[in-house]
């Protein structure tokens, strides 16, 4: 069930003609009708509109699921190999239930090594992937086969697939034998956590999926019923709260829901510079003077109820903002320039990786950008982002070790006075990276790199996840310079050094 309240909702004009729009547009939505979203829209809507029906369709997954637990019993480690849709709604899942999951969604060498050290032989391996063509699920997948194999155990023993039905690597995976799980080929990646992609995780940690699935559609069926909560959201996020949106999980039982609603939001609103941007924020109380949303406590729009009901909620009320601001919300047309230039770097390179030289150098972080110090970059950057823009943190780093970087979001926001984002790369690559470039232009970019101590080898390539990070980071890092964007990037020498230097830096600027 859904229960809202805050300040926002007496901001909700009821009988607004926006708000009968909604109404109206609401009831569509319920009979599947992909005309919503106007004509460039309709043909990628008409396939991508199923995830209306996961809560009740994704029960005819239950069997299956049964099946593959208990092929898997004796294994007490599961990881997910997977990216944006394909791992934020299984990492919410785990962490919300107090679960074990680790979720392999980075190329950094350092954070792939930790999904390595564990006993593979009571491993079982999750790769989700729609078609299997992404290059980060294609590398682990490759790194993890290899390495069942060199531990003298059979691959197909401890890898399940998760994809499209026909899709290459479904394709792939039953020509050699692999226990492989089909998705509804009509549901979109960030759309998917209530099909096979979020559904097959949850049940190897032990979750139980079909309690998740009631949640859910009990909760669709009280909003059908009576859509005044949603569409109370819906108006709300299209027409009182603005660009930003900050959300924070404080208080809530369910760490990791805003990192699952950034991603959902902000790559399907984020075109035609109109969107949401949503800000994850740690606590309610926070330098950001921007519209705040939680689901528990206070804030200007809270939003209560279970884990799976947020799920059905935030993506129907996201449809609806799509209709809104007159955007399809179910396509992504700028993710793909980023991976465009990492392939295109990755060819250059031939699988060597190139020396860099910085514009400067202060300490053990090189800087490549305005500034022969650190405190003098940041200021040069700040002062070069507009004022009613945002900065975005991308930290291509390892979010385990390096974990102290995180907090340089609220520091840089009290420091600018401006919203400030924070993702890992290249995981938001497949999140906020769509909003960057389609959203409204008004960002600033600071990119965060280490040296790597070590490396290591992706099966089949003439290149290791070392270069593969790179030109991750640096293929973006094209991609936002080609629209003559604010963008700096530190690149930390020692890494643990590196980050505190500039921790150092910004709290003294």
């Amino acid at each position: 069930m859904i229960k809202i309240s805050g300040s926002a909702i007496a901001k909700v004009d009821r009988g607004d003609a926006k708000y009968a729009e909604l109404l109206a547009i609401h009831k569509r939505l319920a009979s599947k009708d992909s005309t919503i979203w106007g004509a460039e829209a309709q043909a990628e809507a008409a396939i991508r509109l199923n995830w209306i029906d996961l809560p009740e369709s994704s029960r005819d997954l239950l069997l299956s699921l049964d099946a593959i637990c208990a092929k898997h019993r004796d294994k007490k480690n599961v990881i997910l190999c997977g990216m944006g849709g394909s791992s934020l709604g299984p990492e919410v899942i785990a962490q919300s239930f107090n679960k074990n999951l680790f979720v392999l969604d980075s190329t950094d060498p350092a954070y792939v090594a930790h999904a390595l050290d564990c006993d593979l032989t009571s491993t079982v391996v999750v790769v989700s992937s729609k078609s299997g063509s992404t290059i980060e699920t294609a590398s682990q997948r490759a790194l993890f086969e290899s390495a069942f194999t060199s531990a003298g155990l059979a691959p197909q023993d401890h890898i399940v697939i998760v994809t499209d039905p026909q899709s290459p690597l479904d394709k792939q995976s039953r020509a050699a034998g692999f226990s492989v799980i089909n998705a509804d080929p009509h549901v979109g990646g960030r759309f998917s956590v209530l099909s096979a992609f979020g559904l097959v995780p949850a049940a190897l940690i032990d979750v139980d999926a079909s309690v998740l699935l009631d949640n859910a559609s009990e909760t669709k069926r009280s909003f059908l019923d009576n859509p005044e909560a949603v569409i109370d959201i819906a108006y709300v996020l299209s027409f009182v709260a603005g660009q930003y949106i900050s959300f924070t999980d404080e208080d809530s039982a369910m760490p990791g829901l805003s990192d699952w609603v950034e991603q959902l939001i902000a790559e399907s609103t984020g075109k035609n510079q109109v969107g949401r941007l949503p800000i994850v924020i740690e606590k309610h109380a926070t330098s950001e003077d921007v519209f705040s949303i939680a689901y528990a406590g206070e804030a200007d729009l809270v939003v209560e109820a279970d884990l799976a009901s947020q799920f059905i909620i935030w993506e129907w009320v996201t449809a609806l903002i799509g209709a809104a601001l007159k955007i399809d919300p179910f396509n992504q047309p700028n993710v793909t320039e980023a991976k465009e230039q990492t392939s295109a770097l990755l060819s250059e390179w031939s699988g060597q990786l190139p020396e860099f030289t910085p514009d400067s150098t202060d300490g053990d972080v090189e800087i490549f950008g305005l500034g022969s110090s650190l405190d003098e970059a940041l200021k040069i950057f700040i002062q070069s982002v507009p004022r009613d823009g945002y900065i975005a943190v991308m930290a291509y780093l390892d979010r385990n070790n390096d974990a102290r970087i995180s907090q340089i979001r609220e520091l840089l926001s009290r420091k600018a006075n401006r919203p400030v984002t924070f993702g890992w790369g290249p995981r938001f690559l497949h999140s906020t990276g769509q909003f960057h470039k389609g959203g409204q232009q008004n960002g600033g970019f600071l990119q965060i790199t280490g040296d790597c101590l070590t490396d290591i080898e992706i099966p089949g390539q003439d290149f290791g996840f070392k270069t593969l990070v790179a030109a991750q980071a640096l293929g973006d890092g094209k991609a936002l310079a080609s629209r003559k964007y604010p963008l700096i990037r530190f690149n930390c020498k020692n890494r643990s050094a590196g980050i505190d230097q500039i921790l150092e830096a910004l709290s003294k600027i």
